[in-house]
């Protein structure tokens, strides 16, 4: 798998991210000096925090971001595409996968996310499952305000709604599915809620270290 991510700053020059196969090249480049950085996708956690205007991917065991990605840079759709394909990634290299063994995966997290759905189109390859972890209120309430607070979009209401249903009620089975029908009900409209949301990618992807 080969994707690039190219994000600018005014005056304050370029970063260029680009994942191939089970590493992601970093390169910063300013008015002053360049540097590159190479990251194994296997040491980062799929699950990144929102800080401010950045998305932070840390390591499994860093106290500190090993990667921060410039949220809507250059795009909505760009970044989000990148990022959602950038958490798929780390957990088929974390399982082991090549990427002749990961084209035959479920699409998981990406499925519906790009602009062209026809390959994305077979509900076995695009339908996610909840796997049985136990819910965090605290982190669908943060989930729940994120989602209120940068994807204004109407498609989401139902999972907004489902969302607060399983807070007030994290041990109800029947409010979890809620969930999960709304999150495959949206579409392209995935791959924005995962970004601003990613709670809902530990709950809904395979994660081979059992962390929750």
């Amino acid at each position: 798998m080969t994707m690039k991510l190219v994000q600018k700053r005014f005056l304050k020059g370029t970063r260029e991210f680009e994942i191939i196969n089970d590493v992601i090249h970093v390169r910063i480049k300013t008015p002053f000096k360049e540097e590159k950085i190479t990251l194994g996708l296997s040491v980062l956690d799929p699950e990144p925090i929102i800080n401010n205007a950045c998305i932070e991917f840390y390591g499994r065991a860093e106290p500190e971001p090993l990667l921060s990605l410039l949220m809507d840079n250059p795009s909505a759709d760009e970044f989000n595409q990148f990022v959602v394909a950038l958490q798929q990634q780390i957990v088929q290299v974390s399982n082991g996968f090549t990427d002749s063994e990961a084209d035959t995966q479920p699409a998981g997290i990406a499925g519906n996310v790009f602009d062209k759905p026809p390959e994305f189109d077979e509900p076995e390859t695009t339908r996610s499952k909840y796997l049985g972890k136990s819910i965090r209120p605290a982190r669908l309430e943060e989930a729940i305000q994120m989602l209120e607070q940068y994807v204004a979009d109407e498609e989401i209401k139902p999972l907004l709604a489902a969302l607060k249903a399983l807070k007030d009620d994290p041990e109800n089975e029947s409010c979890m599915e809620q969930v999960v029908d709304a999150f495959n009900d949206l579409g392209i409209v995935q791959g924005a809620v995962l970004t601003y949301a990613p709670y809902l990618s530990v709950l809904l992807m395979d994660d081979p270290y059992g962390e929750n």
